[in-house]
Order: structure tokens, then sequence, then C-alpha cells
């Protein structure tokens, strides 16, 4: 990924978080929510089931 337009500072801090994230933080994104849920069992196979819910789940907040 190019970082050439990010600051140094921007540039150190890429792909790292801002602060330990909180527990209610990680609750609200690493679990997912019976809609979520829902919304996985309309794919068929584990694997495309478990691809989706890994891109529900924000990388950063």
């Amino acid at each position: 990924m190019p970082v050439a337009f990010l600051s140094d500072e921007q540039a150190a801090r890429y792909g790292r978080y801002h602060a330990a994230p909180s527990p209610e933080q990680m609750t609200r994104f690493f679990y997912l929510s019976p809609q979520d849920i829902r919304l996985l069992a309309n794919y068929r196979r584990c694997d495309t089931q478990l691809g989706c819910a890994v891109q529900l789940c924000p990388c950063s907040f």
C-alpha cells in the first residue's frame, strides 16, 4: 500500500490503533449481530460465510 502521501507521523501510525480499544468497542466491532448472522445464513458454504463475516468486522475504528 503506497503511503508516500502521508506525513511521517501518519505513516508511523498506519495500520495501528490510536489507543487500546475499550471493551465496548470490541463488542461493537468484533461480534456479529443477529442481523449479521441472518445475512451470513444466505451463503451456503462455510468458507464463504467466514469470508463475509471477516469483512463485516471493520479493521480500524
